[in-house]
């Protein structure tokens, strides 16, 4: 038994070499040669090792303020056949095996190169959903236009992942070129990075909020469900309202989709109240973060949550999410609503009760409040999903 677990482990090293025109498999010392790394936007430190086979990624980002930090890995590739490149129907494909020290998070593959101006083109994003297991992650550039004398690079990176230390371990990194049509698809569910909003009425069902509340953060004893606005006219309407202390909590009934896979991402569709912020300040200031609520009560109900009873007891970090699923500008649309993507690997993880719902919290500077359930059904928080 031990002779047949070698011989299969010596196969899988020589179809990992055999296989692609560069590969790395860090089993130098120190740092790994042919690789820059760098931070941006914000005060993350990184640090890039190898050691016994295994390369890591250290980030430091208990400096850091508002959570937007990227931290990337890049290595250029000489080696890569562009004659078979630029042939028709071949394409670039990048494969990594990651483990991350931190469960829920996302890691991006990208390639570029030269007379590259917009990195987001040929970048995807994977979700790790766990830190005891190895996950197999690929991306195939299919819009990646090379040219005969490019300089074509390989990058992985992390992003906003919180204001802690984190570690992500990579055990290799092989880039080939490829015929999709012959070497399969893609593994570890590629997500698109900022994905165009697809349109609400071609999912087939909607389904609205079954709870939602406001939870503070400096009165982490009180419960905000009946936080509300009068209007000129004297009516209250009931919101959730996003601000420094404030987040807003939702959470969904998907018991009949128990056992169903999601066939894409979904769309959470808010009804918004009211804006505040600086129109000085742009970049990535004054949004709200849609994040995912991965611990503390499960079956928290609005009539009674506070920031406390929803923690049970646990750091808040480890209750809501660090690393959002997507961030965006308050911006209503010609129905008056606001649309945001929620990624494939996470209406899945709702849909298993693996996730318990919904936060909205603030980035940067902003006051934010959208209509609850309680103040009109046809404003109420409603997610679009397909399942089967």
């Amino acid at each position: 038994m031990f002779f047949k677990t070698i011989l299969i482990y010596f196969l899988l090293f020589l179809n990992l070499y055999a296989s692609a025109q560069f590969v790395d498999s860090f089993n130098g010392e120190g740092k790994p040669k042919g690789w820059r790394y760098r931070t941006g936007d914000g005060s993350a430190n990184i640090q890039f090792k190898q050691h016994r086979g295994i390369a890591t990624i250290y980030i430091d980002a208990t400096h850091d303020t508002l959570g937007i930090w990227w931290a990337i890995i890049h290595h250029r590739l000489p080696e890569i056949d562009m004659k078979k490149l630029t042939s028709p129907g071949y394409h670039l494909r990048v494969e990594a095996r990651v483990r991350s020290s931190t469960a829920r998070k996302r890691i991006n593959l990208c390639v570029n190169h030269q007379r590259t101006t917009d990195y987001h083109a040929n970048l995807m994003e994977y979700d790790i959903p766990d830190t005891n297991n190895w996950h197999t992650i690929s991306m195939t550039a299919r819009d990646f236009e090379t040219r005969i004398g490019d300089t074509v690079a390989v990058q992985l990176a992390m992003m906003d992942w919180g204001l802690s230390k984190y570690r992500l371990d990579i055990d290799y990194i092989k880039v080939d070129v490829v015929n999709p049509d012959s070497s399969g698809d893609d593994i570890g569910n590629p997500i698109p990075y900022h994905p165009q909003l697809a349109d609400p009425a071609g999912f087939t069902m909607h389904i609205d909020v079954a709870h939602d509340a406001v939870i503070d953060k400096q009165f982490t004893h009180l419960n905000f469900n009946n936080w509300h606005a009068r209007q000129s006219s004297g009516e209250s309407i009931n919101l959730l309202t996003v601000n420094g202390t404030q987040m807003a909590i939702m959470r969904w009934d998907l018991s009949s989709l128990k056992g169903k896979r999601a066939k894409r991402a979904a769309i959470l569709e808010l009804t918004p109240f009211s804006v505040h912020r600086s129109p000085d300040y742009e970049k990535d200031f004054g949004m709200v973060r849609v994040t995912e609520l991965i611990g503390g009560d499960p079956l928290w109900d609005e009539r009674t949550v506070t920031f406390d009873k929803l923690r049970a007891g646990k750091p808040w970090e480890e209750v809501i999410n660090t690393q959002m699923i997507i961030d965006d500008s308050i911006t209503w649309n010609k129905n008056g609503k606001m649309l945001f993507t929620i990624s494939q690997p996470v209406i899945q993880r709702m849909i298993d009760n693996k996730t318990s719902g919904i936060v909205i919290r603030p980035l940067g500077a902003v006051n934010a409040t959208f209509y609850s359930h309680e103040s009109d059904a046809r404003f109420a928080p409603r997610l679009y999903i397909d399942a089967e």
